[in-house]
């Protein structure tokens, strides 16, 4: 395998999670695919035609020639334009039309990644013409794709894979963002501390510093003196980091001592995808 070593990280990733979908809607019938998900206006179908059709692109596949209706409630921006592309050109596939395409494409893919010889560093095409490095686009598309498969899991009450290698790149991508969520969006006071003790399959404790530029850094060391500290599970922080529930909806499965109006200025602020 040519792989570069620094990419195997999200290729297993990856791949852990794409088969699982698989797994997951080979036995599901028409009416199943059509099942509502956490993302506003796509279903079980629309999310696994998302998969499939990003995938294609990482393939280099040409993008559909589509017009989108125009009463889609949920697509706003020029990113969910062009993400729906590949959704609505499949709304009407069955479901034998749909694991037969993702199949393929899974196969495509896992060739693609064993002949892979770009460097993590090489340049490739992203979303809207956009340009970044294959490390980059690779670690994004292994973080989506475990996403998606808790969202199909929400969908059809088949919770599993909380820990899976996916898990753990949605971990650290989500860390990565957390500083500036704090010290950019939720006005936090300069010279700060705020810890973040999450529980469950994946477990962690993090002090978030805001310095005395307002500039925000992350590390695993407590904090005597935090001005608030939040305690909840893994999947209810991602669910909330996500975008995939409202904090009046998590609020049950949070605990945040301390600076209560900061506490909840920060988490009123804490979605970081799109």
């Amino acid at each position: 395998m040519s792989l570069h070593p620094s990419l195997q990280t999200y290729a297993d990733a990856w791949t852990h999670s794409v088969e699982s979908i698989a797994e997951l809607v080979q036995p599901l019938d028409e009416g199943e695919w059509s099942k509502a998900t956490p993302c506003p206006g796509w279903s079980v179908r629309d999310i696994v035609s998302h998969v499939i059709g990003l995938d294609c692109e990482q393939l280099g596949d040409p993008r559909p020639i589509h017009t989108l209706p125009r009463d889609l409630y949920h697509v706003k921006t020029d990113h969910q334009r062009y993400m729906e592309m590949q959704v609505d050109v499949r709304r009407h596939h069955t479901a034998p039309e749909m694991t037969a395409e993702l199949e393929y494409t899974i196969i495509r893919r896992q060739r693609q990644l064993r002949n892979e010889n770009r460097q993590p560093g090489d340049t490739v095409r992203g979303p809207l013409g956009s340009e970044l490095t294959l490390e980059t686009s690779m670690r994004r598309r292994a973080f989506d794709i475990w996403v998606h498969e808790q969202d199909l899991r929400m969908a059809l009450d088949k919770p599993g894979n909380l820990d899976s290698p996916g898990a753990l790149v949605v971990r650290d991508m989500l860390l990565e963002a957390l500083p500036r969520v704090i010290a950019k969006r939720s006005g936090a006071p300069a010279n700060s501390a705020f810890v973040f003790d999450v529980h469950g399959p994946v477990e962690f404790l993090r002090t978030v510093r805001i310095d005395a530029d307002g500039k925000g850094s992350i590390d695993g060391a407590p904090s005597l003196g935090p001005l608030a500290t939040v305690s909840t599970d893994w999947e209810t922080y991602v669910r909330l980091a996500c975008g995939r529930i409202t904090l009046e909806a998590a609020e049950e499965h949070i605990k945040a001592e301390g600076d209560q109006g900061l506490a909840k200025a920060i988490l009123s602020h804490f979605t970081i995808t799109t």
